[in-house]
C-alpha cells in the first residue's frame, strides 16, 4: 500500500494552518515525496529533499510563481511576483538591477529610520500595558519600513496594508485567491502604476526612483517590471516580517525560560529571531515546477509536474536539528532553510533580520515580561504564510 494513501496534505486546510508540524512529522517518515492527486502537487518534506531542490534549478523551475492556487500559478506569475517567478537569464538581468535599490549599505543606513519607526508604534502600545501586538506595532511596523523605503506616503500607508493583507487572505473551502483577494491585487498594482509613473515625473531618493535609475550595461527596468518588485516587496516582505515578529512573541510567551534570556540580555535577541525562523517560519512552503522528469524516493515525477518545497517541515527534521520540536535558543540553527537557498536565496532577508533585530530588541529594553492570551489569539488563513492576525499581549513595563 502507497504510504502517502495513510496521511493527508493540503495547503488550504484549516486545520494544516492551526498547527501543521504533527503532520509534517509524518510525511517525513511515511512519505517523504507526497503525491496529492485532487490538487495536482507533489511534496517534499525532509531537509535534505528540500535544500536540494532550491539549488537544483535544472529540475525545479520558478517559471511558474510560487504558490499552489489556479490564480497564482502560470507563465505570467512574473507579472505580480517579479523575479521570483523567473528563471535565468531573466531571473539573473532582474535580480542584478533589483540588487542595485537594495545593496547591503542601503539597508543597513535603515537601521535609524526603522528605531524611529519602531518606538514610534511600540511606546504608545506598551503605554496601555496591554495591546493587540500585530494590529499596533508588528502589523505597521514592516510596512512603513517598506512604504518609507518604496516612497509611499504616511497617508496612504493604511489602506495600502490593508490591501496587502486582503490579498494573503485565504477563506475555508476554497482552493484559490478569493474575488476580494484579486481586486485588491488589481487596486494595488494600479496604485503602484501611479506612483512610478510620478517617480519617472519627478524622482525622489527613494527605492522606487533607484529601481527606475538601476542599470547594468545599459540594460534598465520597465515599468510593468517595477510594479511587479514593489507589489512581491509589499505582500512578501511585508506579511512574513510581520509574521516573524508575532511567531517570536508567541513562543516566547509559552516558552518563558527561552524568552528570558533576551530579557536579561538583549544581545540574545539574534538568537530569538533565528529560532523563531527555524521552528514557525513565516513562509512555509514554496512550489516549483518540474521541468526534466526525476526519481526521487524510488517513485518517477515527470516534467511539467509541480512540486512544494515544505520550508516548515526541513526546519523540524531530527536529521538534521537535536530535539527538532523544542524552542532552544541554544541550539545552532545555521541550517534553516527559511529564506530558501541558492540564486533564489530571499533578497530581502538582511532587511527582515534587521527590522526583527531592532524591533525585538527595543522590546525587551522596555519590557521585563510579555504575555499572550492564547485564547483570544487569531491565526491567518493562507496558503504559503503562518502567523497571527491578532496577538493580545499583556506586558510588563521595566
Amino acid at each position: 500500500m502507497d504510504p502517502a494513501a495513510q496521511v493527508s496534505y493540503s495547503p488550504f486546510d484549516y486545520a494544516v494552518h492551526e498547527d501543521p508540524y504533527p503532520l509534517y512529522a509524518r510525511l517525513r517518515e511515511e512519505a517523504p515525496l507526497y503525491r496529492n492527486d485532487e490538487i495536482g502537487f507533489w511534496a517534499l518534506s525532509r531537509h535534505a529533499d528540500v535544500a536540494a531542490a532550491f539549488r537544483d534549478h535544472a529540475t525545479f523551475s520558478n517559471s511558474h510563481g510560487v504558490s499552489v492556487e489556479p490564480s497564482a500559478w502560470g507563465p505570467q506569475a512574473h507579472r505580480t511576483m517579479s523575479f521570483l517567478a523567473l528563471d535565468p537569464p531573466r531571473h539573473t538581468r532582474m535580480r542584478a538591477l533589483v540588487s542595485k535599490g537594495f545593496t547591503p549599505r542601503r539597508v543597513k543606513e535603515l537601521g535609524e529610520g526603522i528605531l524611529a519607526l519602531t518606538r514610534r508604534h511600540l511606546e504608545p502600545a506598551l503605554e496601555k500595558g496591554e495591546f493587540d501586538f500585530v494590529s499596533d506595532f508588528a502589523g505597521l511596523l514592516p510596512m512603513d519600513v517598506i512604504s518609507e523605503m518604496m516612497g509611499v506616503p504616511e497617508a496612504d500607508r493604511t489602506e495600502v496594508r490593508r490591501l496587502a493583507d486582503t490579498v494573503v487572505h485565504r477563506e475555508e473551502g476554497l482552493n484559490d485567491v478569493p474575488p476580494a483577494g484579486m481586486d485588491a491585487a488589481l487596486t494595488l498594482v494600479g496604485y503602484y502604476q501611479d506612483m512610478v509613473a510620478e517617480r519617472r515625473r519627478r524622482p525622489a531618493g527613494d527605492l522606487t526612483s533607484a529601481l527606475l535609475d538601476a542599470e547594468v550595461d545599459g540594460d534598465r527596468l520597465a515599468d510593468t517590471e517595477i510594479i511587479a518588485f514593489l507589489f512581491l516587496m509589499v505582500v512578501a516582505g511585508n506579511e512574513t516580517t510581520t509574521k516573524l515578529l508575532a511567531n517570536a512573541l508567541f513562543w516566547g510567551s509559552r516558552n518563558p525560560e527561552q524568552a528570558a534570556k533576551p530579557l536579561r540580555d538583549p544581545a540574545r535577541v539574534d538568537d530569538w529571531v533565528e529560532e523563531t525562523l527555524r521552528y514557525d517560519t513565516s513562509s512555509q512552503m514554496l512550489a516549483r515546477k518540474v521541468v526534466q522528469d526525476v526519481e526521487l524516493h524510488g517513485r518517477q515525477v515527470s516534467a511539467g509536474d509541480r512540486m512544494l518545497l515544505l520550508v516548515g517541515s526541513a526546519n523540524r527534521d531530527s536529521r538534521v536539528f537535536d530535539e527538532a520540536d523544542a524552542y532552544d535558543l541554544d541550539r545552532d540553527t545555521s541550517q534553516l532553510v527559511s529564506f530558501g537557498g541558492g540564486r533564489h536565496f530571499c533578497l530581502g532577508a538582511n532587511l527582515a533580520r534587521l527590522e526583527a533585530r531592532i524591533a525585538l530588541t527595543e522590546l525587551v529594553r522596555c519590557v521585563s515580561s510579555f504575555e499572550v492570551d492564547e485564547a483570544r489569539a487569531e491565526r491567518v488563513h493562507s496558503v504559503n504564510v503562518r502567523g497571527f492576525a491578532s496577538l493580545p499581549v499583556r506586558v510588563g513595563v521595566r
